[in-house]
């Protein structure tokens, strides 16, 4: 990047938030997907203010800009791939602004991490249900800007169900405000709606109110345990379809049974062919009690072996710490993983999972599942030789025929991944030429010279 941009950035945010060393911009070149771009600069705004002014000089002078909070995805969403700059909001943008007791909405900016809300509100007997698997970590703004799941999507949905309204900077360094504090608004365009999920490609998003709602006094996690695949996610579909509600339900394959306990060093039932694990709450006891007695049953009528109810805290937590770490376990199979969170309608799980596994077979990889088999969302783990470049192209073509499948069976290419740089080749698989053009006209709309995180979701770089 010229000196005189440098300088003039400067000028906004003061050289202590602008950096073009060495060590800061390996720091900022990488996400969860290991693969690196080096940006030209990284500047940590301290406020709205600094953002549009930021990005009236950047539009100006056609400088790419890429807003990135914990840098936890797995697609390359935040990847700086055209170089420019990285605005991390992380440092200073990071407060809760406001809880509003009366309303139960909750007032943030973008860098504060997902835990830290959900901590802060359970204090006041409030509940954040959104929970990814990077809570610990990740931001809000991010979360928003992929629309994160998580592992309560089962019962309480994704991230944009209680995105209530957003405070964002367009390209041009307008500042919108998109959605309202009220539970109703029918009045002009869902622009909020819009920019959740857009991978940070139509503007940043500097202030975010979201919904919150009471926090239920009792759950109860428990775990089936079933002879196949086939039986277990049988028992999803057909026990929500029954009347059961839980929070999550959780599945692991049996090679990520076996992952996790020799990784891990967790006892699992490992001759089982499936584990489903969840929580089930309530504002009564009676009401979990219920809620298990349902699952129970119908569990049992899809062939579960074992229905187990977690006796004491210690349990729970074991059983919680084994599906966390399914992800870091199944690098027992291989060197690289290509990752995709598919997602299909659940009846359609049993028939999606036996074909994922025959693709696997066909290319002699093994492909380790598990995930949010509550909502239809699993992670689908091809594992290679990261050395072997026929392992890798295979590992390619099974992704593909991977993503074909899940798209016809009525699914789609991310439940809560996004799509970034990852998947952006497969896009023509899910959307037809015309839904394409109109996301590329939506771009240009937002944001005509394409500095915002230009590459992604398969739009022009």
């Amino acid at each position: 990047m010229e000196t005189r941009h440098t300088e003039a950035l400067q000028a906004i945010v003061g050289a202590e938030n602008l950096y073009t060393d060495a060590a800061h911009l390996r720091a900022y070149s990488y996400d969860a997907t290991r693969t690196h771009y080096r940006p030209e600069a990284v500047i940590f705004p301290r406020d709205e203010d600094d953002v549009r002014r930021i990005l009236t000089y950047c539009n100006a002078h056609k400088i790419v800009i890429t807003a990135r909070g914990a840098g936890s995805g797995f697609t390359g969403g935040a990847l700086p791939k055209n170089g420019g700059i990285i605005l991390a909001i992380e440092k200073h943008m990071n407060r809760i602004l406001n809880v509003d007791m009366e309303n139960m909405l909750a007032t943030v900016q973008p860098g504060v991490v997902n835990k830290d809300l959900q901590r802060h509100v359970e204090a006041l007997g409030l509940f954040y249900p959104p929970d990814p698997a990077s809570e610990e970590y990740s931001t809000l703004g991010g979360n928003v800007s992929e629309n994160a799941g998580g592992m309560r999507a089962a019962k309480y949905g994704l991230t944009k169900d209680y995105v209530m309204a957003l405070r964002a900077v367009r390209a041009n360094g307008d500042v919108i405000r998109a959605g309202k504090h009220t539970i109703k608004d029918v009045a002009g365009y869902n622009i909020a709606g819009i920019l959740i999920a857009s991978e940070g490609t139509l503007a940043v998003i500097t202030e975010i109110t979201l919904k919150l709602i009471p926090k239920p006094k009792f759950t109860q996690s428990y775990m089936g345990i079933f002879p196949s695949v086939e039986d277990a996610m049988n028992a999803v579909f057909k026990s929500l379809a029954g009347g059961a509600n839980p929070v999550a339900m959780e599945f692991l394959d049996n090679l990520v049974v076996h992952a996790v306990k020799e990784k891990i060093g967790i006892e699992l039932p490992e001759d089982a062919g499936a584990l489903l694990i969840g929580d089930v709450d309530g504002n009564v006891p009676e009401e979990v009690t219920f809620q298990l007695k349902i699952l129970e049953e119908s569990f049992r009528a899809n062939s579960a072996q074992e229905f187990r109810i977690a006796e004491d805290a210690a349990e729970r937590d074991r059983l919680w710490v084994a599906r966390r770490n399914a992800s870091p376990s199944v690098t027992l199979y291989g060197t690289k993983k290509l990752n995709e969170d598919i997602s299909v309608p659940r009846s359609k799980l049993p028939e999606a999972l036996t074909e994922i596994y025959k693709i696997g077979d066909k290319y002699d990889l093994k492909v380790p599942c598990f995930g949010h088999a509550g909502d239809g969302n699993i992670h689908v783990n091809v594992m290679l030789d990261g050395s072997d470049p026929v392992q890798l192209e295979n590992g390619h073509k099974a992704i593909r025929e991977i993503f074909q499948l899940v798209v016809e069976l009525g699914g789609t290419l991310s439940g809560e991944h996004g799509i970034g740089l990852s998947k952006a080749a497969f896009m023509d698989i899910a959307f037809t030429p015309a839904e394409l053009q109109l996301f590329r006209e939506i771009k240009q709309a937002f944001d005509p010279n394409n500095i915002l995180n230009p590459g992604k979701m398969g739009l022009p770089d």
